[in-house]
C-alpha cells in the first residue's frame, strides 16, 4: 500500500468507542415515541447510516392510507429529534479507543494525509472533532447530511474530488460492511477493523485489504 496517500476514517465504532452510546439513544428515542424497542443487535446493524435511514430500517413506515405517508416522515423525524436528545444527554461513555489518537497523529506526521467519512451529521461531527481536539489532524470531512447515506460511495467521491486524487490513492477504514461496501462500489482499498459492529468474516465479504484487531496492527499497515 505504499501508493496510498490518504486514510478516510469512519468514526463511530472505529476512532470512537461510542456504540454503546448510540445503542441507549436509538432505544430511549423508541421509548420515547411509543414504539418497540429494537434490541442491540438490530441497532448494531443500522449503525454507520444516516439517521433518516437507519429510523426508516428499524421502524418500518405504515402504509396507511390518504395522509400515512405524511405521519411517517413525522414518525421519523420525531425519533431522530429524540435521538438527538438523548445523545446530548446520555452518560454512556464514548471514549476515543485506545491507541486512536496516537495513529492520527503518527499517520499526520509522517505526511499521510487524513480524513472523515461519516454517518454522523454535520452538526455531531463537529462536535467531536471539537470534543477531542482531532480537528485540525483532517484535511477534509463529510457527514451523512452532506451526502447520500452508505453504502453510496458519494461522500468518498466528493472528498477525492476536494483533494484531487483517484480512489487507488486512498484507503477507507471502517468496523462496518457500509464503511467496506462504499469503497468498493468505487474500487477504492478498504481495512476492516474487527472492534465495532461487524465482524472479521462479514467485512471480509467485501474483499478489504487486511481485516485487523487492533489499533496497533492497523498502524503497521501504512
Amino acid at each position: 500500500m505504499q501508493d496510498i496517500r490518504l486514510a478516510i476514517f469512519d468514526w463511530d465504532g472505529t476512532l470512537m468507542d461510542s456504540v454503546g452510546r448510540i445503542v441507549a439513544c436509538v432505544q430511549g428515542a423508541a421509548r420515547d415515541c411509543e414504539l418497540a424497542v429494537p434490541a442491540p443487535a438490530q441497532i448494531r446493524q443500522i449503525i454507520g447510516l444516516s439517521l433518516d435511514v437507519a429510523m426508516s430500517r428499524l421502524f418500518p413506515l405504515s402504509s396507511g392510507s390518504g395522509s400515512g405517508s405524511v405521519f411517517d416522515e413525522r414518525q421519523i423525524a420525531a425519533l431522530i429529534d429524540r435521538y438527538r436528545h438523548h445523545y446530548l444527554h446520555d452518560a454512556t461513555p464514548s471514549p476515543l479507543f485506545a491507541g486512536a489518537g496516537e495513529l492520527l497523529h503518527d499517520w499526520q506526521s509522517r505526511g499521510l494525509q487524513l480524513a472523515v467519512a461519516t454517518g454522523k451529521s454535520r452538526r455531531g461531527l463537529d462536535r467531536v472533532l471539537d470534543e477531542t481536539g482531532l480537528r485540525p489532524l483532517f484535511m477534509t470531512s463529510r457527514g451523512a447530511d452532506e451526502a447520500r447515506s452508505k453504502p453510496d460511495p458519494l461522500m468518498l467521491e466528493q472528498i477525492l474530488d476536494e483533494l484531487e486524487l483517484s480512489p487507488r490513492q486512498a484507503v477507507m477504514i471502517g468496523d462496518s460492511v457500509h464503511d467496506m461496501a462504499m469503497a468498493e462500489a468505487i474500487a477504492m482499498p478498504r481495512i476492516g477493523v474487527t472492534w465495532g459492529v461487524d465482524s472479521r468474516d462479514a467485512l471480509s465479504r467485501h474483499e478489504p485489504v487486511a481485516v485487523v484487531d487492533s489499533m496497533a496492527a492497523l498502524r503497521e499497515l501504512l
